[in-house]
């Protein structure tokens, strides 16, 4: 049996996932043979997958959304690198209850990838979700050589709001490095950079961004484009419509201008992780997240998971916090049967702080249900 799952948002990372759904499967049947894979889609606890997966952990200071030095941490294995950008720019970053849409930097997502480099990597996935910022990548590519100045010469202020006073850009101190490493752009979203279905409007008030913030970003990011296209070329507006660009506050952009190729996370982890591998050891499948929602079907964790079982022939269920896809829509993306913790509680609060006994529980019902 193969557990799969990422991690339940605010109650367990994916590791605790995988440990809790074992602990239940054993307490009904203590000899079974359970493997545990924690997977992730590129957002935030990417890092900790790859860890536990066989990968180092290595730990860099780095610059925080607003600027504040934090610790942030990158995963190795031989010369293949994993850095999850939220570990730099994420919103669990920023001081509780503290938005700050315009002036949040990916500078510190920068300073990762120039650490993975120093490491030796010469494969990196870059996976990114969970973002604090707004900013086009224009702090990481800063941080990795770029320039960006305004009509003054000095640098324009941190941040997708001081792109709006950008005059010039200068991509040509970029990283020498770059251009001889394969850098992987895994995200679970492909809105593009600018638009209705830009990063902005989409994304931007979940970072705490007004109505009038989000026409604010979203025209500086135009403006960045702009003045991008004029100084490297076409390709800067190809990439900025490109699927991808608008990921984790067009942080994707920057990623795709260092040539990047964008994939889907989930995808890209699995690889990583060796999870076709593990498969082959696997009679069922077990993955899961928080919730279990429609947003689960467009390349989330356990929509992957169960595309690449299925297409194995290997059965596949989920546990969940919370479901909210009807059978139909489990069926079509390969899941047999999913079990939510809120059918033991109902409360959502208690479901969040019991997640770890309950999870048990939950585990136990599926040995009965199919090892019986």
């Amino acid at each position: 049996m193969l557990i799969a799952a990422d991690k339940f948002k605010g109650s367990l990372t994916a590791v605790q996932v995988a440990e809790r759904v074992t602990a239940g499967l054993r307490r009904v049947v203590p000899d079974l043979e359970v493997e545990a894979m924690p997977v992730a889609d590129g957002g935030d606890g990417t890092v900790d997958a790859a860890v536990a997966a066989g990968f180092e952990r290595r730990e860099v200071q780095v610059a925080g959304p607003l600027g504040h030095e934090v610790t942030a941490a990158f995963a190795l294995r031989g010369d293949t690198a994993v850095v999850e950008m939220a570990e730099a720019s994420g919103l669990q970053r920023l001081p509780a209850g503290a938005f700050a849409p315009l002036t949040a930097s990916t500078y510190g997502s920068g300073e990762l990838l120039r650490a993975a480099l120093d490491a030796g990597a010469r494969t990196i996935v870059f996976g990114v979700g969970g973002s604090a910022t707004t900013d086009g990548g224009a702090g990481m590519l800063t941080a990795l050589g770029a320039r960006f100045l305004g009509a003054d010469g000095e640098p324009v202020a941190p941040g997708g709001g001081g792109l709006a006073d950008l005059a010039t850009a200068d991509l040509s101190g970029l990283d020498p490095r770059l251009a001889s490493v394969e850098l992987v752009l895994a995200s679970d979203v492909d809105n593009p950079l600018t638009g209705p279905k830009g990063a902005p409007a989409v994304y931007g008030p979940q970072k705490g961004a007004s109505p009038d913030d989000v026409q604010t970003l979203d025209a500086a990011l135009a403006h960045f484009a702009k003045v991008l296209e004029e100084s490297v070329g076409p390709q800067a507006a190809e990439h900025a419509a490109a699927p991808g660009a608008g990921a984790a506050g067009g942080i994707g952009y920057g990623a795709l201008l260092l040539g990047a190729r964008f994939r889907p996370g989930i995808e890209v982890m699995l690889d990583v992780l060796g999870f076709g591998s593990a498969l082959e050891r696997a009679d069922l499948v077990i993955t899961g997240e928080g919730s279990l929602d429609e947003q689960t079907l467009h390349g989330k964790a356990p929509a992957g998971v169960a595309a690449a079982a299925r297409a194995r022939g290997i059965e596949v269920v989920a546990v969940c916090g919370r479901l909210a896809l009807p059978p139909a829509d489990l069926g079509n993306a390969g899941i047999r049967r999913a079990y939510a913790l809120s059918a033991l509680e109902p409360d959502p609060a208690k479901s969040m702080a019991q997640a770890g006994p309950l999870l048990e529980r939950v585990a136990e019902s599926i040995v009965r249900d199919f090892l019986a």
